[in-house]
């Protein structure tokens, strides 16, 4: 399973005077992940860290502390929670007191883990866009038991023999999908994927 953020989350902490506030936002591309990721620091802190995640992409920064103690734990903390196209930043005002390299990848991992985990998340569906005709006899037919399978009609173009439909379907479905337009239209259509 893999989630995803509904909204933004926030967590915070203080560990041996160190105040750790981390913040955790949905992102769909890198580029925006690096935007967010000048948009949530806070440059007056100590340390602004960070890690994101989106598909087989990640990147991380542990920003000054010693290496290995910040990005990469946040990032298994993301990986653990199993959620993808997030990103999480957690900024640290430094309290006086050192924490070591291990209870500094405790603190900045679970910070993480906490954000995520009080987070409000939705399961993750991967989606299939197709595109298929169908003749007009039949494009009550279709939508309707297309329906069944949650499809979103993102699109409709008409000519002379009825409809182009443009559709976005869980992966899992795209066969069954399939097999209606081409059971509805005699084998005449058929769905492919754009």
């Amino acid at each position: 399973m893999i989630y995803l953020l509904n909204g933004p989350a926030q967590f915070e902490e203080l560990i041996k005077k160190s105040r750790f506030f981390t913040q955790a936002v949905p992102v769909s591309t890198p580029a925006e992940a690096m935007q967010k990721i000048e948009e949530l620091s806070t440059p007056s802190a100590t340390h602004n860290c960070w890690a994101w995640k989106i598909g087989d992409e990640y990147r991380f920064s542990d920003d000054g502390e010693p290496g290995g103690t910040a990005g990469r734990p946040m990032l298994a903390a993301i990986e653990n929670q199993q959620f993808d196209k997030v990103l999480a930043v957690c900024t640290r005002w430094y309290g006086g007191i050192q924490l070591g390299t291990g209870g500094l990848a405790r603190a900045y991992g679970s910070g993480v883990n906490q954000c995520l985990q009080n987070a409000s998340k939705s399961l993750y569906v991967p989606r299939q866009r197709l595109q298929g005709h169908c003749p007009y006899s039949q494009i009550d037919h279709l939508k309707s038991r297309l329906a069944q399978f949650d499809t979103v009609f993102e699109n409709e173009t008409f000519d002379e023999f009825g409809a182009l439909f443009t559709i976005t379907v869980p992966v899992e479905h795209v066969e069954a999908c399939q097999h209606t337009l081409q059971q509805l239209t005699s084998g005449a259509s058929k769905f492919v994927e754009i």
